[in-house]
């Protein structure tokens, strides 16, 4: 009776000790699983100028996150008004800040609207790019056009700044942040009076055009 207590007892412990290692195993697991943070570094269209709080594609963004049961944070580091030098002056110190594991630049459209160097874009784009994967950071760049008015020289060569700096980089890109919403038969009705910045119920499209190439780096 003795030996078959001691017996009894001896399974129960080796089960018992298999179990706790089995969940000191899985913790330490969810310990070393690296967290993710999405730095989004944009201008007015990403930091919901005219917009209520909480309905811009940012936002939107956080919300498919959770939505999908994807492991990741997201910080709106985005400015109204501001140009790639801005972006290219701030982003050393959110990096130190933030270390993000991906990197969103939505920058470009107000270097054209002040008629800055295409040239001195490309290159702080590049600059922004090259100092995110230097810290292993992913990047996703987020592409515009301008209006018609620019010239068709300009337009042109202005949306292919943004692919050029993905392709010379290994950079995913969106080529146009607002397609299905600019080019759209009624554009008019998705702005907001300024005729520049999106309304509200644009916001759900430009998430569209954004999430198949950022869920790609997420994998």
């Amino acid at each position: 009776m003795y030996r078959r207590h001691f017996i009894a007892t001896g399974l129960l412990s080796a089960v018992t000790g298999l179990a706790q290692a089995s969940t000191l195993d899985s913790n330490k697991a969810k310990v070393n699983t690296p967290a993710r943070t999405i730095l989004v570094l944009g201008d007015s269209l990403s930091a919901e100028y005219g917009l209520k709080r909480g309905s811009g594609w940012v936002a939107l963004l956080e919300q498919r996150l959770q939505a999908e049961k994807i492991q990741a944070s997201v910080v709106n580091a985005s400015i109204s008004g501001h140009t790639t030098a801005g972006g290219r002056s701030r982003l050393g110190a959110l990096l130190a800040q933030h270390r993000p594991s991906h990197l969103i630049i939505e920058l470009g459209g107000n270097d054209a609207l002040r008629g800055l160097p295409l040239e001195l874009s490309q290159d702080n784009l590049t600059q922004m790019t090259q100092a995110a994967q230097k810290t292993g950071a992913k990047v996703l760049l987020i592409g515009m056009q301008v209006p018609p008015n620019y010239g068709k020289d300009y337009g042109t060569r202005f949306a292919a700044m943004f692919s050029a700096v993905a392709k010379a980089n290994k950079a995913a890109l969106v080529p146009f942040l607002l397609k299905g919403v600019a080019d759209g038969p009624d554009s008019t009705a998705l702005f907001q009076a300024d005729r520049i910045h999106p309304t509200e119920a644009a916001h759900p499209v430009m998430l569209g055009n954004v999430w198949p190439e950022l869920k790609k780096l997420l994998k």
